[in-house]
């Protein structure tokens, strides 16, 4: 392997969210399953495309390269089967700040989101802290995989202004299907819903799976669909900020754009500069990446039902997010936060993903298969 993902690198006292900001119990630090960010060194490429660029020593005011575009289509192109042009692309800080700006530009006080529950947090905060009403379309949990319930969503459209898609699905971990989507999408079109389809995840695709932009699916879906992608979540660029909007309507673009434009939104050089060495050179980094992490999900699911097995982790399609059925602990929502608490490990309480995520927990899988051992055998000690 080109990539030695098994490298151990210390995050402690870099500022870092996922390791800094955690929990102790009686002087132990807990080990860190949250926050959605990997524990791998990005690609060389796109370290030694920094190191340059920081060389220079001066930064400026910046523009985008020329080649920035091209290799971002490329990217989507040759990844999704998605073609896309050239003015369809915008760039925002991140995927939370283009949902904000979506809401704050396509909707007002009052008006109805439509999310699929469980779901990643900000899809439930970023509207209720704006005045925006939250639609619950809870996911039905049939056999250890997530499948929509249609028919609640179609009938819970019908007073929606915008639906937030998590595709793939965090924290399911679900790829959704062709066909999955293409009904999604025309209720939309049936019912003027404005999507927002939160696509960050869509490089970490295990094997016998396959990524589809709903906006890919129909000229009508396409047309009432925002799509965003980043780098971030795939090749450790989170902290750089910087994210991937396209809109193909000329007449939303435009409305976003705007909106970025009075409000001085911008992104920064290196964040730039990461993202198309990420496009650029990245897809050896990515293939060596999967099969590290479908090896990481496929131990974590034997040992937890070898050693834990009323904690009944789902089985990713996508994503490094692990979505941990713990009902049959018989635990409330707080003791369940206490009992990892008092294991010694950090995850995502499922509470905060929605009334449909009592009961889980999100378990972050990316990271050295060491540190991933380390803390399955917290969980296992205090399991028994």
């Amino acid at each position: 392997m080109k990539y030695n993902f098994d490298e151990v690198i210390s995050r402690e006292n870099t500022a870092s969210i996922k390791w800094d900001v955690v929990a102790e119990d009686n002087g132990v630090k807990a080990l860190p399953y949250w926050i959605a960010d990997l524990d791998f060194k990005a690609p060389i490429e796109v370290i030694e495309a920094l190191k340059e660029r920081i060389e220079h020593g001066i930064f400026g005011y910046t523009a985008y390269s020329e080649t920035l575009i091209p290799t971002v289509k490329n990217w989507i192109s040759k990844r999704y089967d998605w073609n896309i042009e050239d003015e369809w692309i915008s760039y925002t800080p991140g995927i939370v700040s283009a949902i904000l700006y979506a809401i704050e530009c396509f909707t007002k006080a009052g008006d109805s989101i439509l999310v699929q529950t469980p779901v990643y947090p900000p899809f439930l905060q970023v509207p209720t802290d704006n005045n925006r009403k939250i639609i619950e379309n809870n996911m039905i949990l049939n056999n250890g995989k997530y499948e929509i319930d249609f028919k609640d969503f179609e009938e819970k459209a019908k007073n929606a202004k915008l639906f937030l898609l998590s595709n793939p699905h965090n924290p399911s971990g679900r790829v959704f299907t062709k066909e999955e989507l293409e009904k999604l999408g025309n209720i939309c079109v049936k019912n003027n819903i404005l999507i927002i389809a939160d696509e960050i995840h869509s490089d970490i695709i295990y094997k016998g799976y396959k990524h589809t932009p709903i906006a890919s699916l129909s000229e009508e879906i396409k047309n009432i669909t925002i799509a965003c992608y980043s780098a971030s979540k795939t090749f450790s660029l989170a902290g750089l900020a910087t994210s991937i909007i396209v809109i193909p309507n000329k007449e939303i673009r435009d409305k976003f754009n705007e909106y970025l434009n009075v409000r001085h939104i911008s992104v920064n050089v290196l964040g730039k500069v990461a993202l198309e060495a990420a496009y650029q050179y990245g897809e050896d980094y990515l293939f060596e990446l999967m099969n590290y992490l479908e090896s990481n999900r496929d131990f974590l699911i034997d040992y937890m039902n070898r050693y834990t097995p009323k904690i009944k982790p789902i089985k990713a399609e996508g994503t490094y997010l692990i979505w941990l059925d713990c009902r049959e602990l018989n635990l409330n929502d707080e003791e369940l936060k206490k009992f990892f608490k008092k294991a010694g490990v950090e995850l995502n309480s499922g509470y905060t993903f929605g009334d449909a995520g009592k009961g889980f927990m999100r378990f972050n899988i990316g990271c050295p298969r060491e540190t991933l051992v380390k803390g399955l055998e917290r969980i296992k000690s205090a399991y028994n």
